[in-house]
């Protein structure tokens, strides 16, 4: 076990999963609008599975998939965070960074938000050399979000747990060196 990292941006607190989160990301992962770019929405069970994993890796690293609060309100948003993907992606190993937000919460500028701080703790804190995202080809609102984080598209590839005849098969793939992370944010 580590210390834990935890933080703040303007709206938004970035911590570890609690007990009290499980119902609303559950809810969250049953939307079929925050599910649409993945294969299928998820049970209870599947939902409580993916928190126990987040938990799990955050205790043991330190850094992952933070739960996501407005410091106003302290409700549950959804999850900010850095991923290694269990995958085997064509350019694996890597470091991905990954939002999902609970629909009520999309259109406000908070996945832009956060995910800028995580990259600033990915590069400054964890001195990551390269940071990574990718979606399937038709989520023009993720990848929105990547372009505004400074990220660069460098191609598409076929993500290997998605169906073969899916057409959520087709990803592409978003890259930000701490190099280029530090020249975008001077």
């Amino acid at each position: 076990m580590v210390d834990p990292i935890e933080f703040e941006t303007e709206r938004l607190r970035l911590r570890q999963w609690l007990p009290a989160d499980r119902e609303p990301f559950a809810a969250l992962n049953a939307d079929p609008r925050v599910m649409a770019f993945f294969p299928a929405t998820l049970t209870q069970a599947e939902s409580d599975a993916m928190a126990d994993r987040c938990q799990s890796l955050m205790a043991e690293r330190g850094w992952g998939v933070w739960a996501v609060e407005t410091r106003a309100s302290r409700e549950f948003v959804g999850f900010v965070g850095l991923h290694t993907p269990s995958a085997r992606l064509p350019f694996s190993p890597c470091v991905e960074i990954a939002w999902r937000l609970a629909f009520q919460h999309w259109g406000k500028g908070l996945a832009t938000e956060a995910a800028s701080t995580v990259l600033r703790v990915g590069f400054q804190v964890l001195h990551l050399p390269e940071v990574l995202a990718f979606t399937t080809v038709g989520n023009r609102r993720s990848r929105a979000v990547m372009e505004r984080l400074g990220m660069r598209e460098c191609g598409t590839f076929e993500h290997p747990d998605i169906p073969e005849h899916s057409d959520l098969r087709q990803h592409c793939l978003y890259r930000l060196a701490a190099g280029d992370w530090s020249s975008y944010h001077d």
